[in-house]
């Protein structure tokens, strides 16, 4: 069956390897109203994930903005499938990166940093794109798959621009070894924790929130550097990553003050375009009633 599975997927790539991308977009329309309107795909989630973290917006308006929501999802999905075939001229014109001069300036010190993401605009395009404009040897983080043969291969294809991919359950490896020139450690910490004990509890989205507490321990372990990554849609299939100074001495600053900027920066950008982050996501499965909020 996994076998199967990977045929498939590979198959799939093949397919929209031909495809031009008016032709995704047609595609992605069609899986929207199918998605939305048909299988109500997590619809209801969204919706009350909206609902809750929006309470001043009429029914109206969160119906609105959760359609815009599915249209993106849609597109990013397929836009993620084209990207396991894209070449680099189409990406680079589809995915620009802006003031890599503020990271390059770490390099130029030696200095290793830290960039923190989020699931916001197109997160794969972003994995593709960010070593090859930047002198960092860039790692991204991620979460292994059930059909190895499938995750393999994506990998590799993910990959094929210089971005190493690092197993999340070796994130370790990354902090305790040090690297033959600086990396660039790309986390998108925007996740539900697996373990709430240790994370951090905030208000973020006029909701109490459990964070991750990984980037911030390792942050402060090492003491790097954190840099965010703004990304902006600025039209159908096209993005800009764009590098900002968040904190430059994580380990002068309280517990939580960390994870709390980060949320901060990124609630800025959820609140100026909210369609572009994955609210299809349980983000607050967790209850907090008996936690304390920082």
């Amino acid at each position: 069956m996994k076998f199967l599975e990977f045929i498939a997927f590979r198959l799939l790539v093949a397919l929209f390897w031909l495809l031009p991308f008016w032709a995704i977009y047609i595609l992605s329309d069609f899986f929207f109203f199918l998605l939305y309107y048909i299988v109500k795909y997590r619809r209801e989630v969204a919706f009350d994930n909206l609902q809750k973290c929006f309470p001043g917006k009429s029914e109206k308006e969160i119906e609105k903005m959760n359609k815009e929501f599915f249209r993106h999802l849609t597109d990013i999905s397929l836009e993620s499938i084209k990207g396991m075939s894209i070449n680099k001229k189409s990406l680079d014109k589809r995915y620009k990166i802006e003031n890599a001069e503020l990271i390059n300036s770490y390099f130029e010190q030696n200095k290793s940093v830290m960039c923190l993401t989020s699931h916001y605009g197109n997160w794969e395009y972003g994995i593709l794109a960010t070593d090859s404009a930047i002198k960092h040897q860039a790692v991204a983080l991620y979460l292994p798959l059930s059909n190895k043969l499938s995750e393999k291969y994506g990998l590799k294809r993910r990959g094929r621009f210089g971005m190493q991919m690092l197993e999340v359950s070796k994130t370790k490896n990354i902090f305790l070894t040090k690297p033959e020139k600086p990396v660039a450690i790309i986390m998108a910490a925007d996740q539900s924790p697996a373990n709430l004990e240790k994370a951090f509890k905030i208000t973020f989205l006029n909701r109490p929130t459990a964070c991750l507490y990984g980037p911030e321990v390792y942050a402060k372990k090492v003491g790097l550097a954190i840099l965010y990554l703004k990304i902006s849609k600025t039209k159908r299939g096209h993005y800009i990553l764009k590098f900002e100074k968040l904190i430059e001495s994580p380990k002068s600053l309280e517990e939580g003050e960390v994870t709390k900027i980060y949320f901060n920066r990124l609630e800025k950008d959820i609140l100026a375009k909210p369609e572009y982050w994955l609210w299809s996501h349980r983000r607050w499965k967790h209850n907090l009633d008996n936690y304390k909020i920082l």
